[in-house]
């Protein structure tokens, strides 16, 4: 009969392998798993007030709670994105026959500057404007060509993605449900002290939520206002250009205004001077007030990251995880500061920076 050390060994090593090979299995759908949890955690507050109000019927407060996520959250992202991609594919066709030239706006632009600014503008070799605009041409057919290749696959609700959708809705109806049982097991589970496991399970709760209310709502609201602007001015194209907005919005260190500013630059050096003026006092009073105003009260003090953690880690995310980088980065990095707070707190050691 093995000794108990043996025996503890062997038992350690079966749960890893067991863990691993767990882990392998959902891969495929770990987006749909990724994100049924995220949504558990956001509306769980939802689900326990709803469980209330019934009595503590646990099956009928997690379906309306998924409910309200589906109408809320999940049904408009679709309609989105959906929508962008078409817009995408119209921008595409207008590329393609040659309606369109955005380096034919790109040089003239340039050609419309001062003197010495074009000056500098040499200095950094943006001289050949011909060359200059056929790169740029070639950028925006690649990138719209690639939304345009997303319409039929958006557009057919493809087998893959109606599987990883029915996985998400399935396992968020369980987490709704189960939530707090499964929370409670897990933390049982974790060889560590309960006022540890309880602390980082707070902290992940507070990660969670903060960062889809801190990034992806902030990102929404400056990417609908940014949309908006650009359809009342007469702009082509308002909804694809407020998505990009949405997606520069995660990056606190370059933000919405790489796409609003240049756009009313060349909007006054063309001679739209009211569209140009409106487009500017929009953008800085409004589009980059958002972040300051809103982010602190949806995300808190305590859950804050310094903005180049939070640009490195997006970023990072993206490269390594694909669009569930948006989240999963931040998240991770906004986990590491957390625990090594949390470590840092009780060595009594020099903390990270918040």
């Amino acid at each position: 009969m093995p000794s108990p050390s043996v025996e503890q060994k062997a038992f350690i090593l079966l749960l890893v392998l067991v863990t691993i090979a767990f882990f392998w299995i959902l891969l495929p759908f770990y987006g749909a798993v990724f994100w049924a949890m995220v949504l558990a955690v956001v509306f769980a507050p939802l689900q326990r007030r709803l469980a209330r109000r019934f009595g503590g019927r646990g099956n009928l407060s997690a379906l309306l709670t998924l409910i309200v996520c589906l109408l809320v959250a999940i049904l408009p992202v679709i309609f989105v994105i959906s929508a962008v991609v078409a817009e995408g594919s119209r921008l595409y066709q207008r590329l393609e026959s040659g309606e369109l030239d955005i380096g034919a706006y790109v040089t003239n632009t340039i050609e419309m500057l001062p003197p010495f600014m074009q000056d500098q503008l040499d200095r950094f070799g943006v001289s050949n404007l011909e060359g200059l605009r056929e790169q740029i041409s070639k950028g925006a057919m690649a990138g719209s060509q690639y939304l345009a290749t997303k319409v039929f696959v958006i557009g057919q609700m493809t087998f893959e993605f109606l599987i990883g959708f029915f996985i998400m809705l399935y396992l968020l109806f369980f987490l709704l449900r189960d939530g707090q049982t499964l929370a409670r097991d897990i933390r049982t589970a974790v060889p560590l002290g309960d006022t540890t496991k309880r602390r980082l399970q707070i902290k992940f709760t507070r990660v969670v939520r903060a960062t889809v209310k801190g990034n992806i709502v902030v990102a929404a609201v400056q990417g609908a206002l940014g949309g908006l602007i650009l359809w009342v001015l007469g702009l082509p194209s308002p909804l694809l250009w407020g998505a990009l907005m949405a997606f520069l919005s995660l990056l606190p260190a370059v933000g919405a205004g790489l796409v609003w500013a240049p756009m009313a630059a060349y909007l006054l050096l063309s001679g739209s001077v009211w569209q140009g003026v409106t487009l500017s006092v929009f953008g800085v009073l409004v589009i980059s007030l958002v972040d300051n105003i809103l982010r602190p009260i949806l995300v808190g003090k305590d859950t804050r990251m310094p903005d180049y953690l939070i640009l490195t880690s997006t970023l990072g995310g993206l490269a390594l995880l694909g669009l569930n980088g948006f989240v999963i980065g931040p998240l991770v990095a906004a986990l590491f500061v957390a625990s090594w707070n949390l470590f840092g707190s009780r060595k009594k050691t020099v903390r990270l920076p918040q």
